[in-house]
């Protein structure tokens, strides 16, 4: 595809960094553009922004409703801007494993903005996964396997107040009576903007088939898991102050990697309402 306005530099698995865009201010030529260039790559990195909370958020707000998080400590004063915070004396992460963000909602979100304020010297970096690409890589078989399943999430064991995950984040989440989001959606979705079928399953919300057991759906999902994992479907973001990831949750993972003890990390995150996803 070719663009006018933006410069669109894809990086290998999934994902492209995109430059030539100041995003506190561009025009709508250039915004056309960074949608297309988000339905075709599922995540868009951007260097060297300059964003205050206002700026982050008039930029959300040029691509959709804000979802309000449920869990996450907000940056003060700024509702719509979650805090994505560890601090040196903490061990666990936030966002420390595969995941797809809110698939237990009926309508999950479109995705989410997350922009570097602090970053430890080394390490932090996140790692991505291209669902589509997962899914055109399985055999004919497994994909009529795949075919017609569909598979239940919840947000219960994740955030609930019975949650060990909830418990050591230390403050940064609340609300865990608010946990209460199961949703069922297709195992393999046609994703709404791109047309591609894309894998919509991940280990972090997914519990199991409909109408099959936890024990029966393990091996199945994670034979999936597996395969989406690898590194032929996968990049890894190395965060500078000002960097920013827009990731489509519809169409990829992401993994916040824990190794930067004793170091401080500080991100602020949009998301932005999405829609029923359908086979």
């Amino acid at each position: 595809m070719e663009y006018q306005n933006i410069v669109v530099a894809p990086t290998p698995g999934v994902g492209a960094f995109i430059s030539g865009v100041d995003l506190s201010e561009f025009d709508d030529a250039s915004l056309i553009e960074l949608k297309k260039a988000f339905a075709e790559y599922g995540v868009l990195f951007f260097r060297d922004q300059q964003l205050d909370e206002s700026k982050h958020i008039a930029l959300a707000r040029r691509w959709g409703e804000i979802n309000i998080n449920r869990f996450f400590t907000p940056v003060p004063g700024y509702p719509e801007i979650a805090q994505v915070l560890k601090e040196p004396e903490q061990t666990a992460n936030i966002g420390g494993g595969w995941h797809t963000d809110h698939s237990y909602d009926q309508e999950p979100a479109l995705g989410s903005m997350l922009y570097a304020k602090e970053v430890p010297p080394a390490g932090g970096d996140t790692l991505f996964a291209n669902c589509a690409a997962a899914y055109e890589a399985l055999s004919p078989g497994m994909r009529a396997t795949l075919a017609g399943l569909r598979a239940v999430h919840s947000s219960r064991h994740v955030f609930g107040e019975s949650s060990s995950y909830s418990n050591e984040m230390s403050g940064r989440l609340g609300n865990a009576e608010a946990a209460t989001q199961d949703a069922v959606h297709p195992v393999v979705i046609k994703h709404p903007l791109s047309g591609r079928k894309t894998l919509y399953v991940n280990p972090a919300f997914t519990l199991h088939f409909e109408g099959w057991t936890a024990v029966e759906s393990m091996p199945l999902l994670q034979q999936l898991y597996n395969h989406m994992m690898r590194a032929e479907f996968t990049y890894r973001l190395q965060w500078a102050p000002g960097t920013l990831a827009f990731w489509d949750n519809r169409a990829t993972w992401h993994y916040a990697l824990n190794d930067y003890q004793g170091e401080r990390r500080l991100m602020h995150r949009i998301t932005l309402d999405g829609g029923r996803i359908a086979a």
